[in-house]
């Protein structure tokens, strides 16, 4: 361990070394009925979330962070860059495919539904997603009845252009910070981490960073991307660091690329992650392999956000 104080003085600690201890995959099946906390903590469970979810007691997480299929209704068809013409690699996989606007919202629902009973009464949930879904999936949340504590805002700065130069670049992503309901109270919040990541003195719900890229990105086996939604260690670092502390148990019931459990496992948090697709499993295992280390300060700087933004003061 390493003991690390970032610019406002916050400190944490962060893992180094691979922990070789951890046998990371719980393999699901019909005929498990229960699973006790202490089998999954700091495990990815393969196996459908609404199959695995029903056989977690009650009450039990700090924290969870859900990063939905965004139902993004892309055409069927390849779409080129117009000045290189190469082919634009969108979201093309069946989990983000659903026959109507009911299907998906049913979808939403009953994971909403399913994650809110396994939360602790003063835990917190985030839920994010782009234009195409975050309105229905505010509106379902509140139905539930969800209290919504925030809304934040994440400005890429090196979003994917808009290749048909008909509409605005789609340079944010939205996520909604809720808790269970109206009475939740003593929910964790650290202000300090949320001054040194929002923009301005106050912290705003304003998080300027890039899309995850470059070696941070994982490949599959062809040298291909393997998860075309992976987010980026900077975005779930603030997520985790703003809202659990140490030795608390955050969920992720769609866990994709795994970087929710990886960041939590890295801050000292515990984690538990259920994720249906083989190949991101295997992806997350491979991941769970490598050092576990983290910067210690916002990235990009407060300098590079004022640049971006064109600010001064807040």
């Amino acid at each position: 361990m390493k003991e690390m104080d970032n610019c406002n003085g916050v400190l944490f600690k962060t893992r180094e070394t691979v922990d070789k201890s951890i046998n990371l995959v719980v393999k699901d099946d019909d005929g498990k009925q229960k699973y006790q906390v202490d089998e999954i903590r700091d495990r990815v469970i393969l196996g459908d979330a609404f199959k695995v979810l029903k056989k977690i007691d009650d009450a039990v997480f700090d924290m969870v962070f859900i990063d939905p299929p965004y139902f993004l209704q892309l055409p069927n068809k390849k779409l080129r860059r117009w000045s290189v013409k190469t082919v634009v690699e969108g979201v093309n996989e069946a989990w983000d495919k659903f026959s109507s606007f009911l299907e998906y919202d049913k979808f939403i629902q009953m994971l909403l539904t399913e994650v809110k009973r396994v939360m602790k009464p003063a835990a917190t949930i985030w839920v994010i997603a782009t234009y195409h879904s975050i309105f229905r999936i505010g509106k379902i949340m509140q139905d539930l009845g969800y209290w919504i504590l925030n809304d934040l805002v994440w400005v890429k700065t090196n979003p994917m252009p808009n290749w048909l130069g008909v509409r605005f670049t789609n340079a944010t992503e939205h996520l909604i910070w809720a808790v269970k309901d109206k009475k939740s109270k003593k929910y964790t919040f650290n202000k300090e981490y949320a001054k040194a990541f929002g923009i301005g003195k106050v912290g705003a719900n304003v998080w300027v960073l890039p899309i995850c890229w470059g070696d941070e990105r994982l490949k599959d086996s062809n040298g291909k991307k393997l998860h075309s939604t992976q987010k980026p260690v900077e975005l779930l670092k603030r997520v985790i660091l703003t809202s659990t502390k140490k030795g608390d148990l955050v969920l992720d019931p769609v866990a994709g690329s795994g970087t929710t459990g990886w960041v939590a496992h890295t801050l000292e948090r515990n984690f538990v992650m259920i994720e249906i697709n083989p190949k991101y499993v295997k992806g997350i295992e491979e991941r769970f392999k490598q050092p576990f280390k983290m910067t210690d300060s916002p990235y990009p700087s407060k300098t590079l956000i004022d640049k971006y933004m064109n600010l001064k003061e807040f």
